[in-house]
């Protein structure tokens, strides 16, 4: 966040055209001490680019040598200022400058909108009267501004905010119901199951006080290195997570894994219903007629950048939430069915000449804790789990120093990505095997930036609760409320749109953030007066 308002932004730029010439051949710094080039504004509104004012020769319309003298003064102010402030004022000193802020505002200061033209008709259906017309030409640029909608924090804070809040509601909905799921879920058999890779060889800790990996005998690795540590490594430390010898630690392994997880999950779930239906005493192909098994699962990348999963686990009857599981259907049953399935689920990759055949498993840590509801109304523990859930989807591999936020085209990029060495080398160990036959569906290449995995973040079953798509037409049916077209079933809408760019100019980028920033702060001030007022009832 920058931290400018509008008006800061607007005041500071003036004052700076306002301020005095510089001498002859001196240059002037920005705020932090750099010579900025000469600035090339681009087009703002998709027309020509904004120029300072020149003088001609002759004075043009001047009609005293001060009122020349003048404008020359401030024309030469005007290109002593950075790209970012010429931006800003230009923007400041168009016509349409309220408009451009109620957009910039609607999209909460989206740090990269996407712009579209085009228009949108609404006529009664039976009439075929035009009851709502809209179309871009009014607005600035002639174009829309929307949100880019990316959930990664790194690229959009406002929206991966937004996304964020509409996680938390999913999850929370299949806990505690709501979003037309029935608020009897609460009392089902549910479980927070937490799921790790295998060890792909030792890696620096990070513990709270305690040493790494201390080794009373000492000792080395056949490779001449080390095989304890007894330094105490902290979170920001960049050797936690690091291998204790990259020749030993297996990163075919890693990656091969990471490209199998989502078979893993899928294997794991089935491996849970045969479970529960043995338990019954039923055939196992008649577990879908007597209950349902629905979940809802994060993955998050750990300090030795490999994933691990995270996932609420729910007990149905055969018609999903509104079914009430059968008698049979325990939270103790469910939790051993997990165990059971985590620990012997096996999964063998295509064999190949080089490497092999690798069977894959999930890790020996599995963590299975039932959810309870607390009396009076108050699920503390189901918000606490939706949040965490919602809190990891904003999360990429670049937030969790875990790759990349894009794809790499050559190996030559790996190369240079701003990553440590244990991720480089399992970037370079995706490119190889993605270049072997056998390994030709996983993609490896295309998924190297996330290290071989190459699932979504966020999936869940069916019937575990709502959709994104469905939130976001509650939204927009929330925004629509104040106006007279709520009811859409006797009208017809004619909608033509085309994208027409995306991302902010210097100085709009400057004035968006500001905004973000403030609508930040102002969320921050409602939610204290609201716990300010709930204590003092």
């Amino acid at each position: 966040m920058y931290g400018y308002s509008v008006s800061d932004a607007v005041a500071r730029c003036t004052n700076a055209a306002t301020a005095p010439v510089q001498p002859p051949g001196s240059t002037r710094s920005d705020r932090h001490g750099h010579n900025p080039p000469k600035p090339v504004h681009p087009c703002r509104y998709g027309g020509p680019p904004w120029e300072a004012p020149t003088i001609t020769a002759s004075g043009g319309s001047f009609t005293t040598p001060a009122d020349r003298r003048a404008a020359l003064d401030r024309a030469a102010r005007l290109r002593q200022l950075s790209e970012t402030d010429r931006d800003i004022i230009a923007l400041a000193h168009d016509p349409l400058f309220g408009r451009w802020l109620e957009q910039v505002t609607a999209t909460g200061g989206c740090t990269h909108p996407v712009y579209l033209t085009g228009s949108t008709t609404t006529r009664d259906a039976g009439t075929g009267e035009v009851l709502h017309h809209y179309d871009t030409s009014g607005e600035p640029g002639e174009r829309l501004m929307v949100r880019c909608r990316n959930r990664r924090q790194t690229v959009c804070a406002p929206c991966s905010r937004l996304h964020a809040g509409d996680t938390f509601h999913l999850v929370r909905a299949g806990l505690i119901g709501g979003k037309s799921v029935p608020a009897e879920v609460r009392d089902r058999p549910r479980l927070f199951v937490t799921l790790t890779a295998p060890s792909f060889g030792p890696v620096h800790r990070a513990t709270d006080g305690q040493r790494c990996r201390p080794r009373r005998d000492g000792g080395d690795c056949e490779h001449g290195r080390p095989i304890g540590c007894g330094l105490v490594h902290t979170v920001p430390d960049p050797s936690a997570g690091q291998p204790l010898c990259r020749d030993c630690y297996d990163y075919t392994a890693h990656v091969l894994w990471h490209a199998h997880a989502g078979e893993l999950w899928a294997r794991f779930t089935r491996a849970v219903r045969r479970h529960l239906a043995s338990a019954a005493g039923l055939a196992q192909s008649t577990f879908p007629a007597h209950a349902r098994l629905s979940f809802a699962k994060v993955a998050e990348y750990q300090h030795r950048a490999a994933i691990h999963v995270h996932a609420v686990v729910r007990l149905d009857g055969p018609g999903g939430p509104h079914d009430p599981p059968p008698v049979w259907g325990t939270t103790d049953r469910l939790t051993a069915a997990v165990q059971s399935a985590a620990h012997r689920i096996r999964l063998r990759t295509a064999y190949g000449l080089a490497l092999g055949e690798h069977e894959l498993r999930w890790g020996s840590q599995l963590d299975a804790r039932p959810l309870r509801a607390l009396s009076g109304g108050e699920g503390l523990a189901d918000d606490a789990v939706a949040a965490y859930v919602a809190k990891y989807v904003t999360k990429g591999a670049a937030d969790t120093s875990a790759g990349l936020d894009h794809a790499v085209t050559s190996a030559a990029e790996i190369e240079f990505a701003p990553v440590t060495a244990h991720l480089r080398t399992l970037m370079r160990t995706c490119w190889r095997l993605g270049g072997l036959r056998e390994f030709e569906p996983l993609r490896l290449r295309a998924w190297a930036h996330t290290l071989g995995y190459r699932g979504h973040i966020l999936t869940k079953s069916r019937a575990y609760s709502t959709t994104y798509a469905a939130l976001r037409a509650d939204r927009a049916q929330h925004e629509r409320a104040g106006s007279d077209l709520t009811d859409a079933s006797d009208v017809t809408t004619d909608a033509r749109w085309r994208y027409s760019g995306s991302g902010h100019t210097p100085g709009a980028a400057l004035i968006a953030a500001g905004i973000a920033e403030d609508l930040t702060t102002n969320r921050r001030i409602a939610r204290e007066e609201i716990s300010r007022s709930a204590m003092d009832r």
